[in-house]
């Protein structure tokens, strides 16, 4: 090959032209130079090579990220925002229904569940019934749902224990990620289950139904309408219906909400005492269809016990002394301005103290005071001892 050729040859292979990668290790004049841009341009082929699938990705993708934008923008309360949809299809969800002697109803809301939870949790749910110990065929016909769908599971107590024992045993055994309580009479509509969840989804840890249009007699909507009045005065939390048996939680709070007793009532106050937040929305309320309701008319009495039970175990349980000295300051006060009272009256020769009950009932007053005094001082000394066994609602960590 003559010096002219040779000489143009590197200048031809300057063109921008693709040689085959078979050739790119084979040594030719000119080498550094030839060799840099034969990997520039196996370089620009791979780079091409990948960014197609990615941006066919981009194209798949674009119509789910446009739905979600709205969402992603908003701020969650716990750094984390996640879409209705991808909310539901995330989360496993537990139903909890306590129920006694309601056979009748059992398989209709069954088959409603089943439609409902398997549309917005797509198959990863579980629902729990809880036989408060029934008298009629209702853990037969959960027996017969349990044989066509494995998902209904059941737990049967030997007694009836009430609707808080059943609901704490539910919390226990629960899986799912949100839990949802409902009654078993079909009052309740399992319907109103995605719009719970999506409230959820919202940044509350708390979903309680509200029944805006009640199908009950009037012996039960007039009391409830007064005990709901002033259970939402007493405890904090503007709610219109405490005793709706639809709610949605979190499992932070079920959890951390101990129910015992009555209390089952009070579980929006109980929650929102711990520092979780809590709302309602408007549920439909369905007419009963089979047989009468469990509950008479003493439970009115006992829910305002239970309120009281509730306001000093969750408010005054770790500083007795400040509930039972305030009320033990305020008789001993009011005893002391009694008989000082008399005392001047006594100096002043105005009246004698041998025939005054007055004076009695200013010293019972300063007696009765000091005495809550001491009980609250003897509580503090007991939650003192006990500081290690106290329990704290942990909202989230950075470690």
């Amino acid at each position: 090959m003559s010096e002219e050729q040779n000489n143009q040859g590197p200048s031809r292979r300057r063109r921008p032209r693709r040689r085959p990668e078979s050739g790119a290790n084979q040594a030719q004049p000119g080498g550094d130079t030839h060799e840099s841009e034969l990997r520039q341009d196996q370089s620009r082929n791979e780079q091409q090579r990948s960014e197609q699938p990615r941006q066919e990705h981009v194209r798949a993708d674009q119509p789910r990220q446009e739905n979600r934008r709205h969402d992603q923008q908003r701020h969650h309360p716990r750094g984390e925002r996640r879409s209705r949809g991808q909310q539901m299809s995330d989360s496993t969800i537990s139903v909890i229904i306590p129920l006694l002697n309601e056979a009748e109803s059992l398989p209709e809301l069954s088959r409603q569940l089943e439609s409902v939870l398997e549309r917005v949790s797509r198959g990863r749910y579980e629902v729990l019934f809880i036989d408060d110990g029934s008298t009629d065929d209702s853990f037969r016909v959960i027996q017969d749902i349990h044989t066509r769908n494995n998902r209904f599971k059941a737990i049967r107590f030997r007694t009836n224990h009430g609707k808080s024992a059943a609901l704490a045993i539910g919390f226990a055994e629960s899986k799912g990620d949100i839990v949802i309580t409902m009654d078993a009479d079909l009052q309740d509509d399992p319907n109103e289950i995605p719009a719970m969840i999506a409230k959820l989804d919202e940044g509350y840890d708390l979903v309680s139904g509200w029944k805006r249009k009640r199908h009950d007699p009037w012996h039960k909507t007039i009391p409830s309408k007064l005990f709901n009045s002033v259970t939402s005065k007493m405890s904090g939390i503007r709610l219109h219906d405490f005793n709706c048996g639809l709610k949605a939680y979190r499992r932070e709070v079920v959890n951390n909400v101990q129910v015992y007793g009555e209390m089952h009532r009070y579980i929006p106050a109980l929650a929102h005492w711990e520092g979780f937040r809590v709302t309602e929305i408007p549920v439909l309320h369905r007419a009963r269809q089979y047989g009468s309701s469990k509950f008479g008319v003493s439970r009115f009495l006992k829910g305002y016990l239970d309120l009281l039970t509730v306001m000093f175990t969750t408010r005054y349980i770790k500083r007795p002394l400040h509930f039972f000295g305030a009320v033990g300051s305020l008789f001993a006060i009011v005893g002391l301005i009694t008989d000082l009272y008399l005392a001047v009256e006594w100096f002043l020769g105005r009246t004698s103290l041998s025939n005054r009950p007055l004076a009695l009932f200013g010293i019972a007053m300063i007696i009765v005071g000091v005495q809550l005094i001491s009980i609250g001082l003897i509580g503090e000394l007991i939650v003192k001892n006990n500081l290690e066994h106290q329990r704290y609602s942990v909202r989230e960590r950075l470690t």
